[in-house]
């Protein structure tokens, strides 16, 4: 029984030392952990100060700079005004010039345009003048055109409109239908070339109204013998035998005029 006591004694003995160490190392890690945790936040207290001095002087710099980029740009703002101001002074001297000029232009045209008006009207006046000159000269050609007339020439061909005056054979060249030869021959020994061929005069007698000539064509001469003002004298020339017509419409004493009528597609005349 005395034993069972004392090995209860020592064994509760042993368990109180356990629990003392036990509790000394927890207090002991507390008291470690707490110094740790306060050495920590100290740091973190520093670290933070740090950091609000430095925000501190880059806001304070900031705050400068702002300052000095406000006074630079009311500075800038202040010429711009200024710019501004002056150019619209000179846009408006512009405006103003760009007025006066328009205004002497306007005054100029319209003074430009008082004298083409009248030159215009003289225009106006000379034309209405031309066209009663054209009626005039139209209705002088249609009273040539009524007097031309056809006949049959001395080989017994029909011949073309028959021009008895310069003024008719006028008419006859601008319509076109023919080629218009004009001659005035003398009597002479030697023949005119006229057109294609040549033509000597033989005689003419005005009193009668007669003359004589011989046409010189294709190295054949054709006497035309005895003939009268105003009769187609007609003839064949060239290698294809055309018909060409001669009238006289004017005679003189040994001296005669006229015309050669040749068809449109007739070869050249060729210098002598």
């Amino acid at each position: 029984m005395l034993e069972e006591t004392q090995q209860s004694a020592g064994e509760s003995h042993i368990f109180r030392n356990v629990l003392l160490a036990t509790f000394g190392l927890y207090v002991a890690f507390s008291l470690y952990f707490s110094y740790q945790l306060n050495e920590r936040l100290n740091s973190l207290e520093a670290k933070q100060t740090a950091s609000e001095d430095k925000l501190g002087k880059k806001i304070a710099a900031t705050q400068s700079e702002i300052q000095a980029s406000s006074q630079d740009l009311s500075e800038k703002v202040g010429l711009t005004k200024k710019e501004i101001a002056s150019r619209a002074a000179e846009l408006s001297r512009q405006q103003k010039a760009s007025e006066s000029r328009l205004t002497e232009e306007q005054q100029k045209q319209q003074a430009a345009l008082g004298a083409v008006s009248g030159d215009v009207a003289g225009v106006k006046t000379e034309v209405a003048g031309t066209r009663t000159d054209i009626a005039s000269t139209r209705t002088d050609l249609e009273a040539t055109k009524s007097k031309l007339e056809r006949t049959i020439g001395d080989l017994g061909q029909q011949s073309g409109l028959i021009a008895t005056t310069r003024e008719d054979l006028e008419v006859l060249k601008h319509k076109g239908d023919r080629n218009y030869f004009e001659f005035t021959l003398t009597k002479s020994k030697n023949p005119t070339p006229v057109s294609t061929v040549s033509l000597q005069l033989k005689k003419a007698d005005k009193k009668k109204g007669v003359f004589t000539l011989n046409v010189i064509a294709d190295d054949s001469t054709i006497p035309k013998k005895d003939k009268t003002k105003n009769e187609p004298l007609q003839f064949y020339t060239g290698r294809d035998k055309m018909l060409y017509e001669l009238v006289v419409f004017n005679i003189d004493k040994d001296k005669v005029s006229g015309y050669i009528s040749t068809p449109k597609n007739a070869p050249a005349s060729v210098s002598r």
